[in-house]
């Protein structure tokens, strides 16, 4: 199915729908993985894919999914989760998750440690107002400045129960200062919420399941803000350059290309970290606002230099799984673009500079199966699978969190009967609740997106094929 061509010429288009057609989708998840009953030696996740799935087209005609697919799906569930709970080769996400809902003080912890950073900086900042050693300097030496000395080196290792004693001692020391700030900076911190979080946490700390919940994050990986997570994160951040870098190569190919069939009528170009204008009038919760790679069309013309139009959106993705993550984002941002005025033309930042791009090839773009094809691609060059994961990362975890299943892996966990028939609130969710939509289409918007997904190796050999040295190398101006 095409769609008609959007602001382009005639012969362009069939050479931009030809090469993009020509692009081998090595991603693609076969039509009939999910044709077939789930069978006896199916991991429970593709189990579980092929029962969702197979429900969503039940829903799909106004009918009821009947008990025996809801007991594939529970029975599914059940495996899903006795195999995230394994001690060796289980999840330790989840069987963190499991401990925390479990256990008054493991929630009190975590609850805790997600503002502990916030709470660190507080007192931090409390503590040098008033004995930073550069204020420690300025003083005469003495027992107040060796009071000063002494709790900032407390804060400084964070034992936060030894600083609070520090802090009550100081306190408590007859004749220690004359001064009303000190007094009052020291009666602060004593009565500070943060202080009294992070004394809190610490003591939390030596409970023994507590540190079991630490141990089993620790085998996660490394914790946000560590230095291994920053290394990580600079390393994907490098690595998504590079799969940007090669898409922009092909892409910068078909530009020359485009130029060669349609040079007397527009001239194409390619930029990247297209942002998107507050301008627009739609809101940008949550859709994309920055582009990796576009390619873009100018009409020639006598008169002064026309906009620009739209032809392809490019997105880089280190991993297949990013993709289907980013994908809801990516719609929204299309929505978002297509919200422009179409008598407007409005001002784009990206790294080749400010261009001007015109609201009605913005207001053109749509999000159907068909208008993606043409407008879309995200490029990767990450290995296909073997065996594509049917059940998205997402879907998954969404599927363990649910209060039904933390309630039967803490069955498990302790040793007790599990009933199957208590995973029934999932299955009931899963088909009435608004919040449980996605993953009830998770199927078939994973295959809408592999659809879109495409090897950087292919995309370039697809660009190449028959492309002939030029002087233009598809450079905006």
């Amino acid at each position: 199915m095409s769609v008609p061509p959007l602001f382009i010429s005639q012969s362009s288009p069939a050479l931009l729908d030809e090469t993009l057609s020509a692009v081998a989708r090595r991603y693609r998840v076969p039509a009939d993985a999910v044709r077939f009953p789930p069978v006896a030696g199916a991991s429970p996740a593709t189990a579980l894919a092929i029962v969702i799935e197979q429900a969503r087209e039940v829903v799909v005609r106004h009918e009821a999914p009947d008990a025996a697919l809801k007991q594939l799906f529970v029975d599914a569930l059940a495996r899903l989760i006795r195999e995230a709970m394994r001690a060796e080769s289980g999840d330790p996400v989840f069987q963190a998750m499991v401990l925390r809902h479990q256990t008054s003080a493991v929630r009190e912890y975590a609850s805790l440690s997600a503002h502990a950073e916030r709470d660190r900086r507080a007192v931090h900042a409390a503590v040098n107002s008033f004995a930073h050693p550069a204020r420690q300097h300025r003083m005469p030496a003495g027992r107040q400045r060796d009071a000063l000395a002494w709790l900032h080196a407390a804060a400084s290792v964070e034992a936060w129960s030894e600083f609070d004693e520090r802090l009550r001692r100081v306190s408590d020391e007859p004749g220690l200062s004359s001064e009303f700030a000190f007094v009052r900076h020291v009666a602060e911190l004593l009565d500070s919420p943060a202080l009294a979080r992070l004394r809190r946490l610490d003591a939390l700390a030596s409970d023994e399941r507590v540190r079991r919940y630490e141990l089993l994050r620790d085998r996660h990986g490394p914790r946000p803000g560590s230095a291994a997570a920053v290394a990580h994160g600079v390393a994907s951040k490098q690595r998504g350059a590079a799969v940007e870098a090669l898409a922009t190569q092909a892409l910068e190919v078909l530009a020359r290309r485009l130029n060669e069939a349609d040079g007397a009528f527009a001239s194409y170009c390619v930029v990247n970290s297209m942002r998107v204008p507050s301008s627009i009038p739609a809101s940008h919760e949550r859709a994309k606002t920055e582009w990796d790679a576009v390619l873009l069309r100018q009409p020639k013309s006598h008169d002064e230099p026309a906009a620009w139009d739209v032809c392809l959106l490019v997105e880089a993705k280190a991993s297949v799984d990013a993709a289907t993550t980013d994908f809801p984002r990516l719609l929204r941002g299309l929505d978002l673009l297509a919200h422009a005025g179409k008598d407007v033309v409005y001002s784009f930042q990206t790294q080749q500079g400010t261009l001007r791009l015109r609201g009605a090839s913005l207001g053109a773009l749509r999000t159907d199966e068909a208008a993606l094809a043409r407008t879309v691609l995200y490029c990767c060059d990450a290995p296909a699978e073997v065996t594509p994961r049917l059940l998205s990362a997402a879907g998954r975890m969404q599927l363990l969190s649910a209060e039904a299943s933390l309630e039967f892996a803490g069955a498990l966990a302790q040793k007790q009967h599990a009933d199957v028939g208590k995973l029934e609130p999932v299955w009931h969710q899963l088909l009435e609740s608004p919040k449980w939509s996605a993953l009830l289409n998770q199927y078939s918007t994973l295959g809408r997106v592999r659809e879109l997904m495409v090897h950087t190796d292919d995309f370039q050999s697809a660009v190449s094929n028959e492309a002939r040295p030029s002087a233009s190398k598809g450079e905006c101006e």
